[in-house]
């Protein structure tokens, strides 16, 4: 499948999986050496948290922001947030809109000993091999790429291929529709992006809303964006959210490993 096929890709979504596709193309997921790395459960560690389970991201770039900050060393932001609390982390491997690579994760990879997720737009088994060999433990899998059939395959296949590569599988939903199927599916780890990725505007009451509804079946529910305050984690805890993942407003500050801890310590 070629990028091609979004050469007239009116929204972001489509945007984002045809930079996906540019991306294989391009080569951006071959690696020339490898993480030898057993994967580590995201839910353990979640439940193991004694204060706010964060899934903080190293990002230096998104669609909704532009350039957050400049390309920095990324082990060093991750250990900084480590130290300050973090559960797990998501690194940003999607060259293009978040100037993120693999690169990245292997880095962060032999700096850190908590979990990673690779955080792209998944449309590809390629990107999945990518994942593990760059030493991931968990990929994304966002539902509305699948239902809108932008993928390479269905998000059944590659969610089974991802768990075959013993890697943890964090499926994203935004509206009632895709959150009721990831529960019928009983996913392990499910997001509620409050962000609405065909026009990237945030509505935090998003988690709220979905979980009070349809409750959270057998899965880890994952709130996601629009996060900045300790008071917003203690919203998203009350309405049933386990953990919270939480990229700009970590990366746009000075000191990373204080607003880690603030948030950190929110409960």
């Amino acid at each position: 499948m070629s990028s091609s096929r979004f050469a007239k890709a009116g929204d972001t979504l489509e945007r984002l999986v045809e930079n996906s596709f540019r991306a294989i193309d391009d080569g951006a997921y071959e690696l020339k050496r490898s993480v030898s790395h057993d994967a580590i459960s995201v839910k353990k560690a979640i439940f193991a948290c004694k204060h706010a389970p964060l899934i903080t991201e190293v990002k230096f770039a998104s669609p909704s922001r532009g350039k957050i900050r400049e390309v920095g060393t990324p082990a060093e932001i991750a250990i900084a947030m480590e130290e300050a609390g973090a559960t797990a982390l998501s690194i940003l491997t999607q060259p293009y809109m978040f100037d993120g690579s693999l690169g990245n994760l292997l880095a962060v990879r032999k700096a850190v000993s908590i979990p990673l997720l690779m955080k792209d737009i998944v449309v590809s088994e390629v990107q999945i091999d990518a994942a593990k060999q760059a030493g991931a433990d968990c990929v994304l899998l966002i539902k509305a790429v699948f239902d809108r059939d932008l993928a390479e395959s269905g998000i059944e296949k590659l969610h089974e291929y991802a768990l075959r590569r013993e890697l943890n599988v964090l499926v994203e939903a935004h509206s009632e529709r895709e959150y009721a199927d990831c529960l019928s599916a009983n996913y392990e780890l499910v997001g509620i992006n409050n962000r609405n990725l065909a026009d990237l505007k945030i509505d935090m009451a998003n988690t709220e809303r979905l979980i009070k509804k349809l409750g959270k079946g057998k899965s880890v529910v994952i709130s996601e964006s629009g996060i900045a305050k300790p008071a917003d984690i203690q919203y998203l805890r009350s309405a049933g959210a386990d953990a919270f993942l939480v990229g700009t407003s970590i990366m746009e500050t000075d000191d990373i490993g204080a607003k880690v801890r603030e948030l950190y310590n929110a409960l």
